[in-house]
């Protein structure tokens, strides 16, 4: 039996997790929880990176008192971010910059009076959203342009890693969600970066997943009382390790949504798919585990629940999530409907508060209960999903037979019935912990006890359970009564 630490970190929470192979199955034991979420400083939003460290070592010291055999670590967070280090002392130029900072939305302007939008996209084939890596590069150039000097940057999960022990390397699906990638070549596309007048120098190698990238320190290796565990570059765009951990069937087109905070819905290809109108419906093609391409759109996912739930809670509601779900199931479906991509609902604030403009300067008239906003967070997303899935169909000219649902998200099981009811077509939800489970076995591959990624979605069929979701009949059919109304309000 082979043991291997996975640290997972979301927008707003991050776990260790020991996973344990044998015979084809993979078990899971979580050794530590913590929370995350934006760090307010002056006028700027930071990610407070030397706590995360902290948290990273806290939980590799759990996990070596509950198994001291563990063979390796990989570290996957979300994308976009990144961490500039001084090449002279390895340490942190500054705290790292969060992508719901504003700082962004004047650099989209100045980066497209270089490079536009849409050379952006056929170069790159990557969506544009304000919050992208190029933008942010771009806004730190001009605030910070001492930060650029001998120095060089690392994606948020290398930047982890390295702060562990890892060399300065970065990997490819994460470095993939930069908007300055060759989606060809998997490679840095340096003609884009020369036009945007980034230095060179900052830019780190990229290596490939299931490759290694060093080990802990000497003062952990002292610390814990350990050797020289491996760090191991898994799929380190959260999204590409719970791809990874898709049960999806061997032969036969499939399609998923990874959901968290941001619910991302795609296929998965062998090539990039740039095209006018994938970009136009904003598709992106991401990297994923043995060179697939994660074709996929963003979708403000889990995000306006936790934001709605976290300004009521401060306003001693006490709400849980299930509470939230419970109440939601009581009131009348599609009294209120919103656009969940809609730029009001993307910074952190009073989403309550948003979302009842929202419906009330869109003709639709104002909630009176905290549970109208909820039930309209549930059917919008289930619409959302609903147009997002047909977009797909309709540019890679296939239909699907079902919807793969993995992460987080498809613990709220009304959002999972009534997205099989939007669709028409059964929902398959599971397994929970996705992200944490592709990071585990992009490990397993990296150590050669997991093949290639066909065995580890063999690995994952064998170990966990999902549910299936079956479309009521009845629900469908209202779904598709109220599309055209929700089509002019998600415009």
């Amino acid at each position: 039996m082979s043991s291997y630490l996975a640290f997972d970190l979301g927008a707003s929470s991050g776990r260790a997790i020991i996973g344990r192979l044998e015979n084809g199955r993979l078990e899971l034991t979580e050794v530590h929880r913590f929370a995350n979420g934006p760090l307010r400083q002056g006028d700027a939003i930071y990610w407070d990176f030397p706590a995360l460290v902290n948290e990273l070592e806290i939980g590799l010291g759990k996990a070596l008192a509950v198994d001291k055999s563990i063979s390796a670590i990989g570290i996957d967070t979300w994308g976009v971010d990144y961490v500039f280090f001084d090449n002279a002392t390895g340490e942190a130029r500054r705290l790292p910059y969060h992508y719901r900072d504003d700082r962004t939305f004047e650099a989209t302007r100045k980066v497209w009076s270089r490079v536009s939008a849409d050379e952006l996209y056929k170069a790159t084939g990557i969506q544009c959203m304000s919050l992208n890596t190029v933008y942010q590069l771009a806004a730190h150039l001009e605030q910070h342009p001492e930060d650029f000097e001998n120095s060089h940057f690392l994606t948020m999960p290398d930047a982890l890693a390295f702060a562990l022990g890892g060399d300065d390397s970065a990997e490819y699906t994460h470095c993939s969600t930069t908007n300055l990638l060759d989606p060809a070549s998997r490679n840095w596309d340096w003609e884009l970066i020369d036009k945007l007048g980034l230095p060179r120098a900052v830019f780190p190698k990229i290596v490939s997943p299931c490759s290694f990238g060093g080990a802990i320190s000497e003062r952990l290796q002292k610390k814990f009382g350990c050797g020289a565990i491996p760090i191991v570059k898994v799929g380190s765009h959260d999204t590409a390790s719970a791809v990874a951990a898709v049960p999806a069937p061997e032969t036969g087109k499939w399609a998923y949504i990874s959901a968290g905070t941001w619910a991302l819905l795609g296929a998965e290809l062998d090539e990039p798919f740039i095209t006018a109108e994938s970009c136009r419906q904003s598709f992106t093609n991401e990297g994923g585990l043995d060179g697939k391409i994660r074709f996929l759109t963003n979708i403000m996912g889990s995000w306006l629940f936790q934001e709605s739930r976290r300004v009521w809670n401060e306003t001693g509601r006490n709400y849980s999530f299930t509470s939230m779900e419970e109440d939601a199931l009581k009131t009348t479906p599609f009294k209120f409907l919103l656009n969940p991509n809609d730029a009001t609902f993307a910074p952190p604030g009073d989403m309550p508060g948003r979302i009842m403009d929202f419906c009330e300067r869109t003709g639709q008239g104002t909630p009176s209960h905290d549970s109208e906003i909820t039930r309209a967070i549930y059917d919008s997303l289930a619409f959302y999903f609903k147009n997002k899935l047909e977009t797909l169909e309709q540019l890679l000219g296939c239909r699907y037979a079902c919807l793969n649902v993995v992460g987080g998200g498809t613990k709220a099981e009304l959002l999972m019935q009534l997205t099989a009811d939007a669709l028409g077509i059964p929902v398959v939800a599971g397994p929970v912990e996705a992200t944490a489970v592709g990071n585990l076995l992009a490990q397993a591959i990296a150590l050669r006890e997991v093949d290639d990624l066909a065995a580890a979605r063999r690995v994952v069929k064998a170990s966990f359970d999902v549910k299936t979701y079956a479309p009521r009949a009845e629900m469908t059919a209202k779904f598709a009564a109220e599309s055209g109304r929700f089509a002019q309000l998600a415009k």
